[in-house]
């Protein structure tokens, strides 16, 4: 078997066998294969396609690349993807709402992409927090804690991680064949049982559109189904930020006032509940997904989920103190400045992309990989669709770190925000469930 053989045939479309899914994963990982083959066999796949069993072969394939984490532990082992957004923060209520209902949490997260934001990145605002201490502490604070949200270390899927690099600069990143592998190889190999999938729809979101959104759902659910990991999806809406804040620190600080209940986002709070509960069904923690959304409300407005988070932000070097003084231990922007409604309004529309774009401008994301964070800026206090304004109320604030980025921010999320005389529809927050 060789490299070209494999190309040729998923150029021809013949699909991706197991055998050969296995063997350029491993050349991938190797290094094998030639950066020029890695990009042939994207672009073959892009534009031919692998069909479902390929995705379920390429999945294994790549999942088995690296190293394969196995759990003997006394609940199920449970985990959560969203494909990306603006202001979504979930991953840091869900995992320590899931955990103190008794399962296990072993949470592989990744960094903020183009538009929209990284959980790695909002973890790392928290003073000491590592994101990366290697496999065996990573286990440990599973183990010990409930849950865990680190990155993927070197050995984890290595194939995906050379594969990635080369889909994001031969024009297949869109492809859903090596989405779906590349999303689901790096969670399989967390050792999962199951795994609830948050697709992403609308403006601030990689799928514009429902039909897309649903296609992605339809794929990564059946082929992670296929390879062993019982899964649902739920499409969500992302035509505006989920929460109230987009920016790193900013989005921390509004987990730990929904986890301590000191100012509860509901939307926020509504789907951790309907993924939580979606979970614990599937893992047969909970008879039905509402019997487990009422076990997640309950973990959530007892004040467990936030002891748990605050054990894992300790066992993983944050301060233990965290979730008692949270708002000291967080980094603030030295500007803020708010961003007035032109005119008595209601929010008709917002532009999800366009306000993730104002906070990587600011600082809160990545225009080149080599650039470094700026945790305390973003926006805060954000108008959703259906708000009626006053004017001169503001839509939103920014916090930057000089008079002039704000500035620019302030003009940004002022074009982002579509004002109108009527009250809209505003849009439902799960759209669909696949499973």
């Amino acid at each position: 078997m060789d490299a070209r053989s494999i190309i040729a045939a998923v150029r021809d479309g013949r699909g991706l066998a197991d055998d050969a899914a296995q063997w350029f994963a491993q050349g991938l990982a190797s290094g094998g294969v030639s950066d020029a083959q890695a990009g042939a066999f994207a672009m073959a796949v892009y534009l031919k396609g692998i069909g479902a069993g390929g995705r379920v072969a390429l999945t294994r394939a790549m999942r088995d690349s690296g190293r394969v984490l196995q759990w003997s532990l006394p609940g199920p082992v449970l985990d959560k993807h969203s494909t990306g957004g603006i202001g979504d923060s979930i991953s840091l209520l869900l995992a320590p709402a899931l955990a103190a209902c008794g399962a296990y949490v072993p949470m592989i997260s990744g960094r903020g992409l183009g538009h929209t934001g990284g959980t790695l990145d909002k973890l790392e605002s928290i003073p000491g927090y590592r994101t990366d201490p290697g496999v065996e502490r990573f286990a440990q604070v599973v183990r010990e804690v409930g849950c865990a949200i680190v990155g993927a270390s070197a050995d984890v899927a290595p194939a995906d991680r050379r594969l990635y690099g080369i889909r994001d600069i031969s024009g297949t990143v869109e492809s859903i064949d090596l989405i779906t592998a590349s999303i689901l190889s790096k969670k399989l190999a967390a050792g999962l049982e199951v795994l609830v999938l948050d697709v992403k729809a609308g403006s601030g979101a990689f799928m514009k559109s429902l039909a897309d959104a649903r296609a992605l759902a339809h794929a990564l659910v059946d082929a992670a189904n296929g390879a062993g990991c019982s899964t649902i999806a739920l499409i969500t809406d992302m035509n505006q930020p989920l929460g109230q804040s987009a920016g790193n620190a900013l989005e921390v600080l509004e987990v730990m006032e929904t986890l301590t209940g000191s100012a509860v986002n509901e939307p926020l709070w509504e789907l951790t509940e309907a993924l939580g509960g979606e979970a614990l069904a599937l893992a047969g923690l909970a008879g039905t997904p509402q019997e487990g959304a009422s076990m997640i409300d309950e973990a959530l407005e007892s004040g467990r989920a936030a002891a748990m988070f605050g054990r894992m932000i300790a066992a993983l070097g944050g301060p233990a103190d965290f979730v008692e003084r949270y708002p000291d231990r967080l980094p603030a922007a030295p500007v803020i400045r708010p961003v007035p409604a032109t005119r008595d309004c209601f929010v008709t529309a917002v532009n999800g992309a366009v306000l993730g774009d104002a906070v990587v401008h600011l600082g809160g994301g990545r225009l080149v990989g080599s650039d470094r964070i700026n945790p305390s800026v973003g926006l805060s206090r954000l108008a959703r669709i259906g708000d009626e304004l006053d004017r001169g109320e503001p839509v939103g604030f920014v916090h930057a770190a000089s008079e002039a980025a704000a500035e620019r921010a302030v003009a940004q999320v002022a074009a982002a925000y579509t004002l109108g005389f009527e009250a809209p529809r505003e849009p439902l927050l799960v759209a669909e469930r696949v499973a």
